[in-house]
Order: C-alpha cells, then sequence, then structure tokens
C-alpha cells in the first residue's frame, strides 16, 4: 500500500535492467495538465527498445519509468484546463517519452491535449492497447494518404499492432483492403475484411498481377520496414500511388517509386510528444477513432493473457519473444 502522496510505479535503472516495482512521490499537475489514475498501460516495442538503451528518437533517459499507452480516470484538473472534470474515462499516447514519466504507474500527469473520452463499449484493459497504433494507423492513411471509397489499399503487416488497425480504419473509409501476412496471421487479417496476402507464398508482382491487374495499390501502409518498404515501392500504383512508412528509418532506392510518378510519406507518431506542437491533433484524431470503435467498425486484437505490475516483466519477454497474439496491456 501507498499513502495518499505515493504510489506504485515500475522503474528501469539501466540499460536491459528488471523492471523494479518501486515507490514514488506521486506527480501534481501543473497549468494545462491533469492527474490521470491510470487503470490499464498498453506495451509497445518502442517500450522494449527504451528498456535496453537502444531508442536514442524517443529521449528517455534512464532511469525511468515506462509506458507510452493508458487508460484511466481523471483525478484532478490542472489550472487553465477546459473541458475535463475528475472522473471523466480517458484513453492517450502521452506519457513514456522525451523525460516523460511512463504509464506504468499508479497515477501520471497528462498534457489535457492529447486526451479523448475512452470509447464507452471498450473496457480500460482494451483502450490502454490502442492510442499509439491507432494514432500512427490514422495518421498514415487519413492525415498522408486521404484514403477513400473506392481506392485499393494494400497493408503490409496486416495481423500486426498498427497493422490490424490500419485495416481497419481503412474498410470504414469505403476503401478495398489487401493484406500481408504469414499463413498463421490468415484467418486474423481475413476476420477483419482484407484479401489476405501470404507474402512468403507471393512476389510482389505476383499479387499486383493479380490483385491489381498490374496497375498497383493506391495505397500501401508498410507497418513492418526493411525490404518489407523496398516492396511497397513495387506495389505502387503508376502516378498516383502513395506509400507510407511507420518504420522507413533505413537506407532505401526511391528508383522503383520514382519510375512510377508515385509518392511517400514517412510517419513518425512521436513527434508532438517530441517537440510539444500538434497534440491537440493526436486528441482529435483518438476522439474520431472512438466514434469508429464505439460504431463496431474498429476493435482491438488483444493477446488473452493478462498481466499486473507485479507480472509487467512477463509482458515484456512474450512481447520480445513475438509470441503474443494481439496488443499486451498491463492493468494497474
Amino acid at each position: 500500500m501507498t499513502d495518499s502522496l505515493h504510489m506504485n510505479a515500475l522503474i528501469v535503472d539501466t540499460a536491459n535492467g528488471p523492471l523494479r516495482l518501486v515507490s514514488l512521490e506521486r506527480p501534481v499537475a501543473g497549468a494545462g495538465q491533469v492527474l490521470v489514475r491510470i487503470k490499464a498501460s498498453g506495451v509497445n516495442p518502442l517500450d522494449l527498445k527504451i528498456r535496453a538503451g537502444q531508442a536514442a528518437h524517443a529521449r528517455q533517459p534512464l532511469p525511468a519509468v515506462l509506458g507510452l499507452d493508458l487508460a484511466g480516470v481523471i483525478e484532478v484538473v490542472g489550472e487553465g484546463v477546459q473541458g475535463w472534470a475528475p472522473g471523466d474515462e480517458v484513453y492517450a499516447l502521452a506519457t513514456g517519452i522525451g523525460g516523460v514519466q511512463g504509464s506504468l504507474a499508479e497515477f501520471a500527469v497528462v498534457d489535457a491535449r492529447l486526451l479523448a473520452r475512452k470509447p464507452v463499449n471498450l473496457s480500460m484493459r482494451e483502450a490502454a492497447g490502442l492510442p499509439l497504433v491507432l494514432i500512427t494507423a490514422w495518421e498514415g492513411l487519413v492525415d498522408r494518404a486521404r484514403v477513400s471509397a473506392g481506392k485499393k489499399v494494400l497493408i503490409h503487416g496486416g495481423a500486426g499492432g498498427v497493422g490490424h488497425v490500419a485495416v481497419q480504419i481503412a474498410r470504414s473509409f469505403g476503401a478495398e483492403v489487401f493484406a500481408t501476412g504469414s499463413a498463421g496471421q490468415r484467418e486474423i487479417i481475413e476476420g477483419y475484411g482484407a484479401t489476405f496476402i501470404d507474402y512468403r507464398e507471393m512476389s510482389v508482382d505476383d499479387y499486383v498481377r493479380e490483385y491489381t491487374a498490374g496497375e498497383g495499390f493506391d495505397i500501401v501502409y508498410d507497418t513492418v520496414g526493411g525490404d518489407t518498404l523496398d516492396a511497397s515501392f513495387k506495389a505502387a500504383r503508376s502516378y498516383h500511388g502513395h506509400v507510407l512508412s511507420c518504420l522507413g528509418w533505413g537506407q532505401h532506392s526511391l528508383a522503383p517509386l520514382s519510375f512510377r510518378g508515385a509518392t511517400y510519406s514517412g510517419v513518425f507518431t512521436l513527434l508532438p510528444l517530441l517537440t510539444g506542437k500538434g497534440g491537440e491533433h493526436h486528441g482529435e484524431i483518438l476522439r474520431q477513432a472512438a466514434l469508429l470503435i464505439e460504431a463496431g467498425e474498429v476493435k482491438p486484437l488483444l493477446d488473452a493473457r493478462r498481466f499486473t505490475l507485479e507480472s509487467a516483466g512477463e509482458a515484456h519477454e512474450l512481447l520480445s519473444s513475438k509470441a503474443a497474439r494481439g496488443r499486451l496491456v498491463v492493468e494497474i
């Protein structure tokens, strides 16, 4: 138990160190902030990279409390905050980078601009698994590529965190959706209404020919990176194709894209959290996505296994082993 001035949290002291349960001073909401009592914290690959000391772009020095995604209840509203009140249920991508305390704790102070009301048909656990992947999928498909009815959309990694949400968002906008994956992911991908493509069995030329009569896809979203981004350039439609990637950090030849007269956009979801600019748009994306969720058009894929602060290390191990069947969430 902790007193009213302290809270339980998990801290990583050094690179590759264990998640250590500690009592910390409870944070205080300043101007433009709210104090959130956290009910659940989403687990993301970036958490593992920060823990390993391999995520310089996240600017989260150790020791640190990890955790990017959260769902919870507003406890205190800071000076100047409008539209929020204690007791409001919220979800957000708001913590765990740029030196900000993460969500593997009982409380966190959050920039109110980043918040959205939790979808009423989701549990706290379900909601906490969504913010990062929702915003990443939305920024690519809606903000950059202007997905719309009649478009042919290819999602690489359609059963992954960003991928399974991207499939559903594209379909909710009326697009015809195709998604790559391994044979064991076919049921998941088809369950979300996409045409499954086994990337191990079909070449880029094969599926472009079969599904687009050789013309290419209007929108290609790479959520895998590496060679998959190179394959994406070859799959884009001439003149009007648009390739997106949330992992386009390597060295790639743009020639296949240029020869098609197609375009490319990179998606870096962390930017508003690192710069302090654009947070309002993150909150707006989560509000718009909540409408789709409440309409039954977007559903999270969660691994059935459950974790607490005491067993959060097991969630990290499961994610690292790539054995998870959906998003992982720590309940607090």
